[in-house]
């Protein structure tokens, strides 16, 4: 998968709207799931097929290397 920049709701805005870049898509049986970069930070995010939108967990989803 080629890195691309997409709007994602983040979780450190309350919600607000900012870029991130996706890395990777982890399949999964349940629910799939991405790795972003926002603003530097490796985090996991869902996308929200019902509203076209992704969330970004760069608190709780923090990926350390």
């Amino acid at each position: 998968m080629k890195p691309y920049k997409a709007q994602a709701r983040i979780y450190s805005l309350d919600g607000a709207m900012d870029e991130i870049t996706v890395l990777e898509k982890v399949e999964r049986e349940r629910q799939d799931y991405y790795i972003v970069d926002y603003r530097g930070t490796k985090c996991t995010a869902i996308f929200n097929w019902f509203n076209g939108s992704f969330y970004a967990d760069d608190i709780y989803g923090r990926i350390k290397e």
